[in-house]
């Protein structure tokens, strides 16, 4: 088997590639070679690791998103500023390779200069979304380590925001003291109340935070509702903040099905009725949009 051209999605953690043929994904493969755990030379051999049973005769071009295009990436890539489109094949950034099967090329991320903010990876995401839902406007929030919420309007990113969110309850519940008084499982009221008591005193959320050790060392709080409603604090403070973003608008949410799940969840107690697309499906839509644009070029 010889792909046409490969998609990589280059995150932090993990490094996912794809296989594409003229019918669509011809195979799919993924490591822990994410960008964060590697040096500079370390990026090309961990490519080829994963993607050699899929090259053969001739050059077989590689487009890759997310955080290989980060200064701590394979090769540094500028972001884009907004307003602007998502993504833009005339901007993709051609990296130097040992071998010659390959030829590999980086979408820039986005940057907005005030309020200072980045994404990378995302931008791919957004541009996947917006073909798979053309003439799309209103806002696409991405769930994940780092939230983001984009207002989208005439095909461009018109402004974003991140929050910490993923990496705050990831951090708290497996380092913090309320590790201690959370377990495995879930409660999807205490989800609910978490989120509306986060949405409505956000300005309290610290003190939130440790009356969940409070009530599991006086009050018996199971760990699973204290680990729900840890993430329902958490996210209900994002919507709180964010609430420019999404308030009176159309929202998609492009993420892993569980997150996009709570986020709908706690969106639909706010009246709103959010469709939730698959991140992997919108980052290979976004990929594919680019690979199809250089090749009309060529021709």
């Amino acid at each position: 088997m010889k792909a046409d051209w490969i998609a990589v999605d280059w995150g932090t953690s993990r490094l996912r590639a794809v296989a594409m043929g003229p019918e669509g994904i011809l195979a799919e493969a993924q490591s822990d070679d994410g960008a964060g755990r590697l040096a500079p030379d370390g990026f090309e051999p961990a490519l080829l690791r994963l993607i050699a049973p899929w090259l053969g005769p001739g050059v077989t071009p590689v487009l890759a998103c997310g955080m290989v295009g980060s200064p701590e990436g394979w090769h540094e890539v500028a972001c884009r500023t907004t307003p602007c489109a998502p993504l833009d094949p005339d901007a993709l950034v051609t990296v130097p390779v040992r071998d010659a099967r390959i030829s590999v090329q980086i979408v820039p991320g986005l940057k907005q200069l005030r309020p200072a903010d980045v994404m990378q990876g995302e931008e791919t995401r957004i541009a996947g979304a917006l073909a798979l839902h053309p003439g799309f406007d209103g806002a696409i929030c991405l769930p994940g380590t780092h939230s983001r919420w984009c207002q989208i309007s005439a095909g461009e990113v018109v402004s974003f925001q991140t929050f910490l969110t993923g990496e705050m309850f990831a951090l708290l519940s497996e380092q913090s003291v309320l590790r201690h008084g959370l377990a495995e499982g879930w409660d999807d009221s205490a989800f609910d109340a978490g989120v509306a008591e986060g949405m409505a005193r956000p300005d309290r959320l610290m003190a939130q935070l440790f009356r969940i050790r409070a009530e599991g060392l006086i009050a018996g709080l199971p760990g699973p509702a204290a680990r729900a409603r840890l993430s329902g604090l958490f996210i209900g403070a994002e919507l709180a903040a964010a609430r420019a973003w999404w308030l009176g608008l159309p929202v998609l949410l492009v993420g892993p099905d569980r997150l996009t799940a709570l986020y709908s969840r706690a969106l639909a107690a706010q009246a709103v009725n959010a469709r939730s697309l698959s991140a992997t499906g919108c980052t290979l839509a976004g990929l594919a949009r680019a690979a199809g644009a250089l090749s009309k070029a060529a021709r």
